[in-house]
């Protein structure tokens, strides 16, 4: 007892001398500034979040804030950041401060690390954050180590958290459904608690986006006022926590969903949490959204500064009802639109159990030999010929249970040894926790481009969230396996872009069920819905571009509200990743000629559209109308989507001031993609006028739609 009481001390002795000694910890980007210090009990706390100051000393002039990583056990009464069950049976930790590092990193980031550790058990907390200083843009993650010989269980495990003294707090989250997503809904927070959470597992995203905008002080504004945006890179179960306390100061926490999540770490073993990536503007959520997309094309995103391709998509032509004939013919249509690629969506595989519905076939990733007598080889050499590229869907995670792969290995499915199997979508989940499946998921991409290595694009779908959740791999260790699945699709992941680095994929999950940067690091685009009604377009793409640049988002141009016309439903799609996917019979000679016309305007327009910076000048919230520009990096070049939706008969419209432009230029502004494919000289304005006076940009004609070319001259 003695000799452990002689360690303690000498422990925490060494403890305050490191904490004596520490700065004030400073981490900053160009314009935001999170700053750290040490209390004199050596426990690290949050001393100061806002815009960045030219003295250092002003960081820590005011009064010290909030326990940076708050812990289970202690003096605090609110939700914890972390939560360690030790050996002992004690849950308790009280984490002090050790020391901390700087380093600048290749890609122009600054990360710093701040060592925690516990004082009575050997438990250390690795607190990392990397700022990206020209994007204004923090990345956090939390390491967590045993250093003990026996195993520890974290019951909750943060990857941030955050502190706030403010009046008042208003949070925007982006909830909704299938054909919904991405709504945005905007609350005061009084006191107490408020939790946005998913416990889907694979789709994740089905009900609720893992991103959210928190405005401080007043409602948030598109271009004034401070909020910050906050989201998680983490493909599976999220939770952010906002706690209000009795003095009116907020906690945000962030990071994985803790339900059914408590995991084990072995002795001499660590916990990393996924990033948190965030960003506080000072001149509203407009500003938060651009910072992200250059951080995104910048840092995080697969190819983020390369082209996308358009694409024509078989899906709603044909759905599951095609032969190599239909599909050659489609492919040379896609030659005729003008398109980069044809995509050759589901219903191609299973033989034993043909692909002929949704009822059967998945897992079997053979050719059906009645529809692909050639196999996909007939049709890239056919893609080949016509000169596009060809693309191709798969599920890879997922089973029919009417499948031979079902037959055959039962043990790799995720569920219940003893209860009726529950079926979203006819189909169940694929064990990835087990390395055995997850060499199966890469051999479904490797097999097809080592068969076909002219394939050029996957449309990776999920359609179904984890159900009748059990592992036969994990056994004893259940908690563990939304976290292990997560993993093991990262794992399969890391392994494809290693062996086709060239290969471009999108991140389906049945509309909206994937959308996060994580996985945004292997794919190069997200579909945001399976709604493809130009005017619910309107709001859905307008909810992730809060979070997502353009070029990450697809959309394509179908037959869904056949009541708006060619031009309106194309003008919608310009503003993602545009694409296809409609039958070009369906179209009239006119329409056709303005689609084929649209193509080339878009892909004149690309740099400006999916590489300049995004401003919202009318959100489609609350209004009849709703206008978009995008600005080219240099102000040279922008483009102008104004829609008019449902408007009045009799409406009072004025004039919208445009944003993002040179004040001191002139701009000639041009009208293109005009329905008979042409475009024609508007008026010349200094970029001071359109910001100042604006355009009449709105009618009073249901669903219309313009777009302005604006040039520097």
């Amino acid at each position: 007892m003695k000799l452990k009481s002689l360690l303690t001390t000498m422990l925490l002795g060494a403890l305050s001398v490191a904490a004596n000694a520490a700065n004030d910890i400073v981490i900053e980007t160009d314009n935001t500034a999170l700053v750290y210090s040490v209390g004199d009990n050596g426990r690290l706390y949050q001393h100061y979040l806002g815009k960045k100051m030219k003295n250092p000393a002003d960081y820590t002039a005011g009064p010290r804030g909030g326990e940076a990583y708050i812990t289970h056990g202690m003096e605090d009464y609110f939700e914890p950041a972390l939560h360690i069950n030790h050996p002992d049976g004690n849950s308790s930790s009280v984490l002090k401060y050790v020391s901390h590092s700087t380093k600048a990193l290749p890609d122009g980031a600054k990360e710093t690390v701040i060592t925690l550790a516990d004082d009575q058990y050997p438990d250390k907390v690795d607190l990392h954050f990397v700022a990206y200083p020209k994007e204004n843009v923090i990345k956090a993650y939390t390491e967590i180590f045993n250093n003990g010989k026996k195993p520890v269980t974290l019951d909750k495990y943060a990857s941030s958290m955050l502190h706030f003294d403010r009046p008042n707090y208003y949070l925007t989250q982006f909830n909704g459904d299938w054909i919904s997503e991405a709504r945005p809904s905007e609350t005061e927070l009084k006191f107490g608690k408020k939790e946005i959470d998913t416990k889907l597992g694979a789709r994740a995203n089905m009900f609720v986006s893992p991103f959210f905008q928190l405005a401080l002080d007043e409602p948030s504004r598109e271009d004034a006022g401070d909020v910050l945006v906050g989201t998680l890179g983490w493909t599976g179960n999220f939770r952010f926590t906002f706690e209000v306390d009795q003095l009116g100061k907020l906690r945000v926490i962030s990071g994985i969903n803790p339900y059914f999540s408590e995991y084990t770490v072995k002795g001499g073993e660590s916990f990393k949490t996924p990033e948190f990536i965030f960003t506080l503007s000072n001149n509203g959520k407009g500003q938060a959204g651009r910072n992200l997309h250059d951080w995104a094309r910048n840092h995080q995103l697969y190819k983020g500064h390369e082209d996308r391709m358009t694409l024509l998509n078989n899906w709603e032509a044909t759905y599951f009802d095609f032969d190599e004939d239909k599909l050659v013919s489609l492919i040379g249509e896609a030659k005729q639109l003008g398109v980069d690629m044809f995509l050759l969506d589901d219903g191609w595989f299973g033989n034993k159990y043909p692909r002929h519905s949704d009822t059967q076939g998945l897992g079997d990733w053979d050719e059906t030999a009645n529809k692909l007598p050639n196999g996909i080889g007939r049709l890239t050499e056919e893609a080949k010929k016509q000169g596009v590229k060809f693309g191709i869907w798969i599920e890879p995670e997922m089973v029919n249970p009417k499948s031979e792969l079902y037959e055959q290995h039962k043990d790799w499915v995720i569920t219940l040894p003893n209860r009726d199997e529950y079926y979203f979508r006819n189909q169940l989940v694929l064990d990835l926790s087990n390395p055995k499946v997850q060499d199966y998921v890469f051999g479904v991409v490797d097999n097809l481009m080592t068969k076909y290595p002219d394939i050029a694009f996957m449309k990776w779908d999920c359609n179904s969230p984890i159900t009748n959740i059990y592992s036969n791999y994990e056994k004893d260790k259940q908690t563990h396996l939304y976290v292990d699945y997560v993993r093991g699709l990262y794992n399969v992941l890391d392994r494809i872009q290693a062996k086709y680095p060239d290969l471009r994929m999108m991140m389906c999950s049945g509309g909206g069920g994937r959308t996060d940067y994580e996985g945004l690091k292997y794919f190069t685009e997200f579909w945001p819905s399976d709604n493809t009604d130009p005017i619910d377009r309107l709001f859905i793409q307008w909810g992730y571009s809060q979070v997502f640049p353009a070029k990450t988002q697809c959309a394509h141009v179908t037959t869904w509200n056949k009541s708006a016309s060619a031009k309106f439903r194309t003008d919608v799609a310009m503003m993602g990743k545009l694409g296809f996917d409609i039958n070009l019979h369906d179209l009239s000679e006119s329409d056709l000629k303005f689609c084929q016309n649209a193509i080339k305007e878009y892909n004149r327009l690309k740099p400006v559209i999916l590489e300049g910076d995004r401003y919202g000048l009318v959100a489609p919230y609350n209004s009849n109308h709703t206008a978009t520009m995008y600005v080219g990096k240099d102000k040279k070049q922008a483009a102008v989507f104004a829609f008019d939706m449902f408007p009045l008969n009799v409406e009072h419209l004025t004039n919208v001031k445009l944003q993002g432009l040179d004040p001191n230029v002139t701009y000639s502004i041009k009208e293109i993609n005009k329905s008979d494919a042409t475009s024609s000289h508007y008026a010349n304005y200094s970029g001071e006028y359109l910001m100042t006076v604006g355009l009449p940009l709105f009618s009073t004609s249901r669903m219309n739609s313009r777009v302005y070319e604006l040039t520097a001259m």
